[in-house]
């Protein structure tokens, strides 16, 4: 059994969920596997603030995403990608990044580093809407993800991974290849998913992503963002909640639309 229990992973019924087949691997595939994964599976918390997430084993990862055919967050879809990648034949490496690296950003965000074919890229399926492709991992290179380009930069061993906006180029996170286990997910995990100045603890957080358009449910209000136009946004009621999860992927139960009603 490996470290991260890929072999755990049911590759068909993974491939099935997100519409893509068993290809051989390439940069080309890589690209398009995660592109189909992105759009494939929200990004969301729901579980976290319901006081229900099954935690970040393979195993429960693939019984929510796979099986519930629900969503998660960047722990979850960082190892679920990762393993389908590892049995398809790529070469994968763990990695956590510091969020917002040019504030005062946690190291808790969980992503991957891919070889194939002598190339390497970043690649960051649980970045909540912000990442459609993978970034190939030179220095300097830029990537337009569904009509933002943003662009990663080396310094030393570390890589920055930045917004183009109105107001220049803002770091979105920064990581380096210092080793990952299972334990420091899990580290990570609990934080991220029990501390209350945890972002993700005390609000529902939903992000979609597609060619030209971002939508961002926060709290209370649902944000869209097109390229090179002002946000919109839109406040939603309680009672609207479960329909506005579901225009975003994420279906509940009656018995979670009526807890997460009461909070």
């Amino acid at each position: 059994m490996s470290m991260w229990d890929i072999e755990k992973l049911d590759l068909d019924a993974y491939l099935a969920r997100i519409g893509h087949p068993r290809v051989a691997p390439s940069a080309e595939a890589l690209r398009s596997l995660h592109r189909a994964h992105v759009l494939a599976i929200p990004f969301e918390n729901i579980d976290v603030i319901l006081g229900t997430h099954p935690g970040i084993s393979l195993d429960a990862i693939q019984a929510k995403l796979v099986g519930r055919q629900r969503g998660g967050y960047c722990y979850e879809h960082a190892l679920l990608f990762g393993a389908a990648l590892e049995q398809l034949g790529y070469d994968v490496v763990r990695r956590v990044a510091r969020v917002q690296p040019h504030k005062s950003g946690p190291r808790t965000h969980a992503l991957l580093k891919v070889g194939v074919n002598g190339e390497e890229f970043l690649a960051d399926v649980g970045f909540g809407a912000g990442q459609l492709y993978p970034t190939p991992l030179k220095d300097g290179a830029v990537v337009d993800q569904a009509g933002w380009d943003h662009r990663l930069t080396q310094d030393g061993d570390v890589w920055t991974l930045s917004k183009q906006t109105p107001e220049g180029w803002i770091p979105q996170h920064a990581s380096n290849d210092e080793p990952v286990r299972p334990i420091d997910y899990e580290v990570y995990h609990h934080y991220v998913s029990t501390h209350p100045n945890s972002p993700f603890t005390g609000r529902p957080v939903v992000m979609r992503v597609t060619e030209g358009e971002v939508r961002r449910l926060i709290g209370t209000t649902l944000y869209t963002d097109h390229p090179n136009t002002p946000t919109t946004e839109r406040p939603v009621p309680p009672s609207a909640l479960p329909e506005v999860l579901a225009s975003l992927d994420v279906i509940l139960t009656d018995e979670e639309a009526d807890r997460l009603h009461l909070l």
